[in-house]
């Protein structure tokens, strides 16, 4: 469903991606494993247009879109869940939902499916966005995303500075979504909950692709854990 080739991206100046390639197939879920800084991010925001690669191809779908803005990838099929959130803090929990809400074809995610995957905020849908915790605010911005009704989800960080047991609801709530028959690119450095929901992982370090393998494979290689990740 999505494929990277060779893609080199910078911000300004500073060269950021060298090179990165990788492959997400349908009904998979692939993690993007990597430190702080390592080029996680800046994968993700180079897929979905945000920050357009110089050199190199995104493939989405079969279609070449490397460049493509986002509003046009997500009318492709394309969700994006960011590292930081953007909840629309004025606004109540259920607005926040019904300004994303995309029609398509074949909808799948209404206001009501979102709140049977995320019961937690159907119970607060008429609180303001701003006041809620992180973990409702993480739950929110994904529920967002699927409002848009996509085939491919990207989810950048989304356990980052959450208590664990709001992480482990999390990783439940993710693993439903392929159930659902999303495909997910999930960047993270929650190294257990990555390894536990993807059936195969890239590792990422100073902007190239370091080693590719399942699940399986890198928890049997203490070297490339230590090496890469700190482990």
């Amino acid at each position: 469903m999505l494929r990277l080739r060779q893609i080199h991206t910078y911000y300004g100046l500073s060269h950021v991606l060298f090179g990165v390639s990788l492959e997400v197939r349908a009904g998979e879920i692939v993690c993007l494993l990597g430190r702080n800084g390592a080029g996680k991010s800046t994968t993700m925001r180079s897929i979905i247009g945000l920050t357009p690669p110089a050199r190199g191809e995104v493939v989405f779908k079969g279609i070449t879109c490397t460049g493509v803005k986002p509003f046009r990838m997500v009318r492709m099929g394309m969700g994006y869940v960011p590292d930081d959130r953007r909840v629309f803090a004025d606004l109540t929990v259920a607005e926040n939902l019904e300004i994303a809400f995309r029609k398509t074809g074949n909808t799948r995610w209404t206001m009501e499916r979102v709140y049977e995957v995320f019961p937690a905020l159907a119970s607060i849908s008429g609180r303001r966005a701003g006041f809620l915790s992180g973990g409702e605010q993480q739950m929110l911005t994904i529920a967002r995303a699927l409002m848009t009704n996509p085939d491919f989800l990207l989810l950048d960080e989304p356990t980052e500075g959450l208590a664990p047991l709001i992480v482990a609801e999390l990783e439940k709530q993710i693993a439903g979504l392929r159930d659902a028959g999303l495909t997910v690119l999930l960047a993270e450095q929650n190294l257990e909950v990555a390894l536990r929901l993807s059936d195969r992982c890239y590792i990422i370090d100073n902007g190239s692709i370091r080693f590719h393998g399942t699940s399986a494979e890198i928890r049997s290689n203490p070297d490339i854990l230590d090496k890469y990740l700190c482990l």
